[in-house]
């Protein structure tokens, strides 16, 4: 593989790469690639590969991506589910001496320590995958690119509309970046969404998180535009809110991440043991 200098010059390669390997692109998997040299170059800019790293990229692909992280990386495993796709990885790459293809699905693989993490993943994983790399994984830096819409979920505020319980769980581990707006026209087929890239870099959660204090996220963020004292008592009949008067005008869609440990802790949740370390 070269350098391609246009979006025409590497449109063409994925073309002819898709009739050669008789791999036709499927939709229901959000199956696209890029065609976009300008994003290639800015995923590995962002990313800040060095010689050192090794890179993890979820969705190889045709290796467009693969070989710009292996020109910079000291390795990069690449994990492609599609048994097609990645019989065409590995005789794309096999020139380049480092590069890894691990034909799995990557939400079934369990975690281990990278340095940095590279993707254009399909967008029907979106959440799974994030959500496994914030709490599985350990690396420095993931420079991931999602569709528009669920970019602006990972970033939301408190009491936005893009606010909910992915955005809560995801900021407990993790803190989330944009860096830059995508166009569709980046990528072939054509997806019907423009996308986005963001920065996710770990962090130590601001509390002691377990699976009861998830579930009751995932609970109250079922009905987000209503107050929260309503829905609490909804779910937890017997609860006295008294000691929450502080929260009786809050709406789910408003509450802060302290605002949620007050109201567990309230309900008699402990502190459990902290996920993601």
């Amino acid at each position: 593989m070269e350098p391609w200098r246009s979006r025409r010059e590497l449109l063409s390669f994925v073309r002819s790469a898709l009739a050669n390997y008789g791999i036709k692109p499927k939709r229901r998997l959000g199956q696209s690639f890029t065609v976009d040299p300008k994003l290639i170059k800015d995923l590995v800019a962002y990313a800040d590969v060095r010689p050192s790293d090794e890179v993890l990229e979820v969705g190889g692909g045709l290796g467009c991506l693969t070989k710009a992280l292996a020109l910079k990386a000291r390795k990069v495993v690449t994990v492609e589910v599609d048994p097609g796709l990645a019989r065409a990885l590995r005789d794309l790459t096999s020139s380049l001496g480092n590069v890894e293809v691990v034909e799995a699905d990557f939400l079934e693989l369990d975690g281990w320590r990278v340095d940095k993490v590279v993707s254009t993943a399909p967008y029907s994983i979106a959440s799974l995958l994030v959500l496994k790399l914030v709490t599985d994984f350990s690396f420095e830096k993931a420079v991931l690119t999602f569709q528009r819409e669920f970019a602006e979920r990972l970033i939301a505020r408190p009491g936005t509309t893009d606010y909910g319980r992915l955005t809560v769980v995801v900021s407990l581990f993790a803190d989330v970046k944009l860096l830059r707006h995508v166009s569709r026209r980046s990528f072939y087929p054509t997806p019907d969404v423009d996308s986005a890239v963001v920065e996710v870099t770990l962090r130590k959660p601001p509390f002691e998180v377990d699976e009861g204090f998830l579930k009751l996220v995932e609970e109250l963020f079922t009905q987000r535009n209503r107050l929260v004292l309503s829905v609490l008592k909804r779910l937890r009949p017997s609860f006295e809110p008294s000691c929450l008067s502080d929260l009786s005008n809050k709406r789910v869609r408003d509450l802060t991440l302290e605002d949620l440990r007050k109201i567990y802790l309230s309900l008699g949740g402990g502190r459990g043991v902290r996920a993601g370390s």
